[in-house]
């Protein structure tokens, strides 16, 4: 996927320092959660990266499966002299087409930016539960913090506060 000068692709393992660069402000600012180099990479499957015509990573998102209909968008950030060009919507479209290919049927995002993902038809939740009650045993016995924050576990509130929890329909 192509954008104005720079390109969206799978990220590859020599990604993940500039993932982390990226990503690092935005956990200083406590906008995301900070996760170790070592769990980048043991995620890298999931990412993305946006890519600008030098090679350099410009952005970077990830695609967590939750439960076989269900997704997450994560860790969506754009280097900052990149903001407002697109990049964002281009990753989060990737993102989308990946969820579609996997069989996905809702994404879930927890985030700051209402905003940004409206646009791309995420609705607010409130507190309702969103999966059948078995389900719902069974994502509690995930130790993905994301999933806590999905089910809106009181474990993980201090880690969310502010932030809206958002789900799209495929």
């Amino acid at each position: 996927m192509t954008g104005q000068g720079f390109e969206v692709r799978r990220a590859r393992t020599g990604d993940v320092r500039a993932i982390k660069e990226i990503v690092e402000p935005l956990v200083q600012q406590r906008i995301l959660l900070g996760k170790e180099l070592v769990v980048l990479f043991e995620s890298l499957q999931e990412f993305a990266v946006a890519v600008d015509d030098a090679g350099e990573v410009i952005g970077c998102g990830a695609l967590h499966v939750m439960w076989e209909d269900l997704g997450e968008v994560r860790t969506l950030a754009v280097r900052a002299d990149w903001l407002g060009r697109g990049v964002g919507h281009a990753l989060l479209d990737y993102l989308e087409g990946e969820a579609r290919a996997l069989g996905l049927h809702r994404l879930f995002c927890l985030t700051f930016e209402v905003d940004f993902f409206e646009r791309h038809g995420f609705a607010p939740i409130d507190e309702q539960l969103l999966v059948d009650p078995e389900v719902y045993i069974e994502l509690l016995r995930s130790p993905d913090e994301g999933v806590a924050e999905f089910l809106d576990l009181s474990r993980v509130k201090p880690n969310t506060l502010g932030n809206t929890r958002m789900l799209k329909a495929l």
